[in-house]
């Protein structure tokens, strides 16, 4: 009896350290693609397209929930967009959020609004499909079921995202101070990857 609780304990440690070494994998071998090529608008904006160091052309875009035009520099806390991507390489997660914009071009979006993804440490974001103040989107097997979701398109690397404004003071970041805008950036599997960093200005109505 004794000799097959060892081995269940055992088989369980091989396991979830077979686990961790794929999700870890990914991490410790990924290489920078290079930056997404946008240039960030001087103004607002609810779309932008760019074609990054890796030849992919990306297309960030916001709407209302009807699909019809938002004035993006009069957001407010609890305002639902849609955030709609297209051309982005599904073979890299992205967050989607509101996030500072860079001082300095082409480096990485930070901090951000609405912290992680809500109930992405158990689980319980995966296929929850609400309006969320941070998304992340993954297509990656082992971090799926943590995500958000899965890009709508893996091979046009297309997706949509129901993103809530949230308090435009979070975290350290007062985006009715600093310019901020809608963000994509590449998830924690490629964080110093700067491929998919897209962004769209958004303001704060007083």
């Amino acid at each position: 009896m004794l000799r097959r609780v060892l081995f269940a304990v055992l088989a369980l440690a091989v396991l979830a350290l077979v686990g961790a070494v794929v999700m870890l994998v990914p991490i410790l071998t990924h290489e920078s693609a290079g930056d997404s090529g946008q240039q960030v608008p001087e103004g607002f904006a609810t779309q932008a397209t760019a074609t990054g160091a890796d030849g992919r052309t990306r297309t960030l875009s916001l709407t209302a929930t009807d699909g019809t035009e938002i004035d993006p520099s009069q957001l407010q806390p609890g305002d639902e967009l849609l955030v709609h991507g297209t051309g982005f390489d599904s073979d890299i997660g992205i967050y989607v959020s509101i996030c500072a914009v860079p001082e300095i071009a082409h480096e990485k979006p930070t901090p951000c609004l609405g912290g992680l993804p809500e109930g992405a440490m158990d689980g319980e974001a995966a296929g929850r499909d609400t309006f969320e103040s941070s998304i992340w989107i993954t297509n990656d097997w082992a971090w799926s079921a943590f995500a958000t979701k899965r890009f709508d398109d893996a091979a046009t690397g297309s997706f949509e995202a129901r993103l809530l404004v949230p308090a435009a003071t979070q975290e350290g970041l007062d985006c009715t101070v600093t310019r901020c805008a809608v963000t994509t950036r590449a998830d924690h599997t490629a964080s110093s990857d700067r491929v998919q960093d897209m962004q769209l200005p958004v303001g704060f109505s007083q």
